[in-house]
């Protein structure tokens, strides 16, 4: 869809190379620019999980790209970088705030290059403020935004269990690039595109901002039932227990006449509407132990027929084989070495198809001799390049992790 595009990726960690990604995922020619050791996620990744000798943080957000490897302190390094900077549309970067600046590609020097140029930038806090300098990542951002303290309580705050931050940082950071890839196109003109995990942390909980205060509600009003989901929707809306082991999520939040019927409880059958939202913790301290009592296959005969919301809890061995993901197709067995990797794919359609994986992730400097052959360098040009040590490319029968 945008295969016009060119992206120099200057990213590491999750957050610039998902937003990459889904750039590749669409078609452009995305080029990763990595250091001679490699980017963070490709040498160490989360967790130290690695398959066939890759890091699956790398596999999870390095698809359909291409890799060149450059030294980026070396003396060279902006005599190599001048001609892909003029074939590029934009580039990307998450470094710390001035890394690059030093480095003599900072948003300045590199317009100078190609006035055109999408310069976005990815950062922890925002690059104004007395914390744009500061090490910004998922888990302290979910902190500092309050949404760890909405996800647990004020006084037992808790981390979501994924970091949602970061992928959403990448996604926002994504749109920002495309937005200005409409304007490019349209008007030939450049743009700085800057995102950061602060915006992101912030973004996902826009309701609940303005739920806040337009409600005048203090810090205590986010403490709530252990069962309930969320601060400001009323029960049920939450996870339950049942007799069976296995948890229920209940969506239904409006009028909920007919659930104790269905549940055969009287007691909680006497609960009006406004009673529910006055008495909500008696109310869900009831429910709780009458869903307690039941199996989810017995709960499910009872809910719906009448109507209500509901779904099983489910772990991630239950997910890579729930009939609708897999009716919509959105994992795939990615090749690795001698064995695969089920990713989740690109997660948006386009004429009904999701974009496929038309590049595995790539060996360190796989790309570096044909992307320089393709700006104009000569093969004698890039020999030398290597013996100095400015750029590198993999060792014949050594693979690149």
């Amino acid at each position: 869809m945008i295969e016009q595009m060119r992206v120099l990726s200057f990213t590491h960690f999750v957050q610039g190379p998902a937003a990459a990604q889904y750039l590749a995922d669409l078609g452009a020619d995305v080029i990763t620019i990595e250091p001679l050791s490699g980017a963070w996620e490709r040498r160490e990744g989360s967790g130290g999980i690695r398959l066939d000798g890759h890091s699956v943080t790398s596999l999870s957000v390095n698809r359909n790209k291409r890799s060149v490897v450059i030294d980026l302190k070396h003396p060279e390094a902006l005599a190599v970088l001048e001609p892909l900077i003029a074939s590029a549309d934009v580039l990307l970067e998450n470094y710390r705030g001035g890394a690059l600046e030093r480095l003599g590609l900072g948003y300045g020097a590199v317009r100078k290059i190609n006035p055109r140029i999408i310069y976005a930038s990815a950062t922890g806090w925002g690059s104004r403020g007395p914390m744009a300098d500061r090490p910004g990542v998922d888990i302290l951002v979910q902190a500092r935004t309050g949404l760890a303290a909405a996800t647990g309580k004020p006084e037992r705050p808790h981390a979501a269990g994924t970091p949602v931050v970061d992928h959403h940082g990448a996604a926002l950071l994504a749109m920002g690039v495309l937005a200005a890839y409409v304007r490019q196109i349209t008007t030939g003109t450049g743009t700085r595109v800057e995102a950061s995990l602060l915006a992101a942390g912030l973004d996902l909980q826009a309701e609940s901002f303005a739920l806040y205060h337009a409600g005048r509600r203090r810090r205590e009003d986010l403490d709530r039932h252990d069962s309930l989901a969320c601060w400001f929707i009323d029960a049920p809306y939450g996870i339950y227990q049942l007799a069976d082991g296995s948890s229920v999520a209940l969506a239904i939040s409006g009028p909920m006449r007919g659930l104790g019927a269905a549940l055969d409880s009287d007691v909680l059958d006497a609960f009006g509407e406004e009673d529910r939202r006055a008495r909500g913790r008696e109310y869900t301290d009831l429910l709780a132990g009458v869903l307690a009592s039941l199996t989810y296959p017995e709960l499910e005969k009872r809910l719906e027929p009448a109507g209500f919301w509901f779904e099983r809890v489910a772990d991630y061995d239950d997910v890579l084989v729930d009939p609708q993901v897999v009716a919509e197709e959105m994992f795939d067995r990615m090749p690795v070495g001698n064995t695969h990797a089920n990713v989740f794919r690109h997660p948006v359609r386009y004429d009904g198809e999701r974009p496929s994986v038309t590049r595995p992730p790539s060996e360190l400097g796989e790309h570096t001799r044909e992307v320089l052959q393709g700006v104009g360098l000569s093969a004698e040009r890039i020999d030398a390049l290597l013996v100095a040590g400015a750029i590198a490319e993999p060792q014949k029968g050594k693979v690149n992790s």
